[in-house]
């Protein structure tokens, strides 16, 4: 026998024993712990089984047993609410500006979430506005602990077919919310918007002492860019920093001063700063 076939004979047989190991591990083993289970889909990846994307959504998967919904929430101070005694006209303004699905709704007490308002029931009164009553329309809020766990949220999201949920902390107060779209996206990754685009990442400078900078831009790269020294400990992001300093979500235009850098708030939406204009010293 000729040494190509030799070589055709062993490689064949290394594949048929790796897959011999792989189907053993599947069918008659199981991993015994997650670290085990995260190796085995790295092997996977290794051999060309799955691909990066699959292995990424994998561990996104089993990661989720590790979260609670309070690690991945939108935070009180960043919801965007509706009254219940605004008018539609009013309601329409906040909904064309932010351009959600839904909607917490708050009465006097603005910590307090009394429903959900999805914007395609506001459809029957676009022509109609005189029975316009944001609370006959609205659904029930419903309410989660801060330690549930976000698979099990994941789960409860699917069985009861809705979208949001209201996060309360051990008080009994409302600390923050949580969409499906927020544990998706520990799984697939960031989905995408209009404002997503890698560009924006980017530092651009317009003269010599003012710069664009987007609030994803990791803070230990603002600190090497500038010659900085802002805690990347503590905040991962340049947006985290001046979220934190600002303790609100500022509107556009709104500026602050921290360590001599001012930072002025160029692009939001509802949950996020996107974009800032700095000033260095």
């Amino acid at each position: 026998m000729s040494d190509h076939h030799l070589q055709e004979n062993n490689n064949l047989g290394n594949k048929k024993n790796f897959f011999t190991t792989i189907l053993n591990q599947l069918f008659h083993s199981e991993p015994k712990n997650r670290k085990n289970l995260l190796k085995l889909i790295h092997n996977y990846e290794q051999h060309s089984l799955i691909d990066t994307d699959t292995r990424k959504m994998l561990e996104g998967v089993i990661n989720l047993t590790e979260k609670k919904v309070r690690d991945i929430m939108i935070p009180k101070s960043q919801i965007i609410t509706l009254n219940k005694s605004q008018t539609l006209q009013h309601s329409l303004d906040v909904i064309i500006q932010y351009a959600h699905s839904r909607f917490p709704i708050v009465g006097e007490n603005k910590d307090h979430i009394i429903g959900i308002l999805m914007v395609k029931d506001l459809l029957p009164f676009m022509f109609n506005t005189k029975h316009f009553n944001i609370e006959k329309i609205m659904r029930p809020a419903i309410v989660v602990p801060e330690n549930k766990r976000v698979d099990r949220m994941l789960k409860e999201f699917r069985c009861q077919h809705y979208h949001m949920s209201i996060i309360i902390d051990e008080f009994g107060n409302m600390s923050g919310l949580i969409t499906i779209e927020d544990i998706l996206e520990l799984i697939v990754g960031n989905i995408e918007d209009e404002y997503d685009d890698e560009e924006h990442y980017e530092i651009h400078q317009i003269n010599q002492h003012t710069f664009i900078v987007h609030a994803l831009t990791p803070i230990k790269k603002f600190n090497k860019t500038f010659n900085a020294h802002f805690d990347h400990e503590e905040f991962d992001t340049i947006g985290g920093l001046i979220m934190q300093s600002f303790g609100h979500l500022p509107k556009i235009h709104e500026s602050i001063n921290i360590d001599n850098y001012i930072f002025k708030v160029s692009l939001t939406d509802s949950r996020r700063i996107i974009q800032v204009l700095v000033q260095i010293p």
